[in-house]
């Protein structure tokens, strides 16, 4: 069966032209909207796998979007949120991250940027809806780049800082392994010697082994 999903940003233009992608990707999309409260009105009715919101929403144009999606979550257990931004807004994709650690239902925060690239917007929302975290790489790589006082990440080798950030964008150990033409087992090593380094405990939840790599990444 098809991933259902709805769609809420106040954009017209923007929002139907991502129902036709979502369309020609194979998604159902079960209901548009372009502001927060009436998303939570359709997504009572129309229950879909995934709810893609702007952060940004009538009337203040601030966090509604993101309030409305935990929200959902609330109400939704299971349900998948994907949340766009136009900007990199560390504050708001943590808080989400935080969220579905303690909560069942994939999360994402993607850049609007990303929206273009049908590929990974449908893996993305695929992702998603399968129970999984993502996060955007640009979000991870300004986040690895910033200037730091801490200089625990200078003790990770090249390979290590590599295992990291896709850690961090919430890949699996066999995703990583895939991305970077190595074995499971070495790629496993490699994790383990990350969080050994970095003092952080080991997880089987795929969830919290993200919350733990990007909450060091934006406390150094």
């Amino acid at each position: 069966m098809a991933v259902r999903v709805m769609l809420a940003d106040d954009a017209l233009l923007f929002r139907e032209g991502l129902a036709r992608l979502m369309g020609e990707a194979g998604f159902e999309v079960t209901g548009q909207c372009g502001d927060a409260e009436r998303l939570l009105i359709l997504a009572r009715s129309h229950r879909p796998d995934v709810a893609v919101v702007d952060i940004r929403m009538p009337p203040t144009y601030t966090s509604e979007g993101l309030d409305a999606a935990r929200r959902l979550r609330a109400e939704h257990p299971g349900l998948g949120v994907l949340l766009l931004s136009q900007y990199v807004e560390t504050h708001h994709a943590m808080t989400l991250v935080r969220d579905a650690c303690a909560a069942t239902g994939g999360a994402g925060y993607l850049l609007k940027d990303r929206v273009t690239r049908l590929s990974e917007l449908a893996e993305a929302v695929r992702r998603v809806a399968a129970g999984e975290c993502v996060v955007d790489p640009g979000l991870v790589s300004r986040l690895v780049s910033r200037p730091r006082s801490s200089t625990v990440l200078e003790e990770l080798t090249g390979r290590e800082s590599q295992v990291l950030a896709l850690m961090a964008e919430g890949r699996s150990n066999s995703a990583i392994a895939r991305n970077m033409g190595l074995s499971h087992k070495t790629v496993e090593a490699y994790v383990r010697n990350v969080f050994d380094r970095l003092g952080l405990a080991l997880s089987e939840d795929d969830n919290r082994r993200v919350l733990a790599v990007l909450a060091y990444l934006r406390a150094s």
